[in-house]
């Protein structure tokens, strides 16, 4: 059965337009509480929100929808995706859903939806809710006596900020650290910096005034320029650099040098391993990962397992293998012994942890290998279309591989929220990887010519 709303991270587009509508939500509002209706006690949603202008717009519509199905709704405003997801195990709450569009401009929005044990949802349960959102609720709607009520959570940013902060080691502070946070005017603009600044760092906290249109908005990790700018201004120790939604992060060394998702992971797997605390000697990311990763991972004994796009994908695996500790390029690095998905605030303060403990520079402790040059672009394509399944596509690939003779790897794949197919080769010759993927995207834009 082919999507029709949910992509690869819950349902997103253009706000007020095609699948993010105030009905649209209504529906998913509809469908999930009666998907999660199970047992005759009082049912209740967790919603939470970034800061998008959109999201006045669907909070109420999907709070309608679930009411209409006899849920009560606890609207918790605006708060980091890690955050609803553990409020909602908290509060025994039978789903919860934020409303964000992540690190896409305000102008988009969505809808991620996590079970009553905080983890996103299957693809068979996101299936089964698409079913029930073009079915119809004629003869499910509840008595009026049997409506849901809705009611917002006071000091839900506060509960969340001391479970963040019960994740730091007690026996640590961060005195003496001074630490840009850039929070993308987005979700943690509150959270983050008072978490920082509680355990007792000098913080220089900057993307924190949102307007409801400046949300990742030249800020944010996708766009850490401003955050390496910031840490050489204020000669800091080191930067981080948040999502809209806060579920990912990128960060600056005292240098003003990015430092990926993969450099995170790699530090913290190497913490881990010394400390005993690495569940299965292995490491879960995705097939986006550079190959520098795994082999430093090699080199210290751990396996690096690949997944397909997706930070649910990564905790699928984690969960199924019995791992700790998983993430993407991107800046997801999902601890499992803290939280059920993705979440910047805890994997910064993981990183913090490693930097108080070795007393080093994060340029020192953050660089564990040097990555194989990679190459990524985005093509896009007629809608209606499958460009993947095209002849000349599939043989663009396979010369595309066979150039590369084993010293690297083409990944193609499609985007899960816009038409666009992401070409990406690495190996150990810059020249060749990108003459691999012009020559793949040029034949991919040949089909729409």
């Amino acid at each position: 059965m082919t999507r029709k709303y949910f992509g690869t991270d819950g349902i997103r587009g253009t706000a007020n337009e095609g699948n993010m509508t105030a009905e649209v939500a209504m529906r998913v509002g509809m469908a999930a509480a009666k998907h999660f209706t199970r047992g005759d006690h009082q049912h209740r949603v967790v919603i939470g929100k970034d800061t998008r202008l959109s999201g006045y717009m669907l909070e109420p519509a999907l709070a309608s929808g679930f009411i209409s199905m006899g849920m009560d709704v606890i609207m918790v405003g605006p708060m980091p995706t890690p955050a609803v997801a553990m409020l909602t195990r908290s509060l025994r709450a039978d789903l919860g859903v934020m409303i964000t569009a992540s690190h896409n401009p305000f102008h988009d929005n969505g809808l991620k939806l996590f079970g009553p044990d905080g983890y996103k949802l299957s693809d068979d349960i996101e299936m089964e809710i698409e079913r029930r959102m073009d079915n119809g609720y004629a003869d499910h709607l509840v008595p009026s006596a049997k409506l849901g009520r809705a009611q917002r959570l006071k000091n839900a940013v506060g509960r969340y900020m001391e479970f963040a902060k019960n994740t730091f080691p007690k026996n640590q502070r961060l005195d003496g650290l001074k630490i840009v946070v850039d929070c993308a005017n987005g979700a943690s603009y509150r959270s983050a910096p008072s978490v920082l600044w509680e355990l007792g760092a000098e913080v220089v906290a900057i993307g924190v005034s949102p307007n409801g249109t400046n949300i990742n908005d030249n800020c944010g990790s996708t766009y850490p320029e401003l955050i390496c700018e910031n840490v050489v201004l204020h000669n800091a120790d080191i930067g981080i650099a948040l999502d809209g939604d806060a579920d990912r992060l990128i960060v600056c060394d005292e240098k003003g040098k990015i430092i990926d998702g993969d450099q995170l992971m790699a530090t913290v797997a190497k913490y881990m391993k010394s400390e005993d605390m690495l569940s299965g000697n292995a490491v879960v990311t995705t097939i986006m990962s550079n190959i520098g990763l795994e082999k430093y991972l090699e080199s210290i004994g751990l396996d690096l397992i690949r997944t397909q796009v997706g930070d649910r994908y990564v905790v699928e695996a984690m969960r199924e293998k019995g791992l700790n500790l998983g993430g993407e390029q991107s800046g997801h690095i999902v601890l499992s012994d803290f939280a059920t998905t993705g979440d910047g605030l805890i994997a910064a303060l993981q990183i913090l942890s490693v930097l108080v403990t070795s007393g080093k520079p994060v340029s020192e402790i953050c660089n564990l290998f040097t990555p194989y040059p990679q190459l990524l672009k985005n093509v896009r394509y007629e809608q209606g279309t499958d460009p993947m399944q095209k002849d000349c596509v599939k043989a663009a690939i396979l010369e595309g591989e066979n150039r590369l003779n084993g010293n690297g790897r083409v990944v193609i794949r499609k985007s899960g929220t816009e038409p666009l197919i992401r070409v990406m080769a690495e190996g150990q010759d810059d020249k060749l990887i990108t003459a691999v993927v012009d020559d793949i995207v040029a034949t991919v834009e040949e089909l729409s010519a």
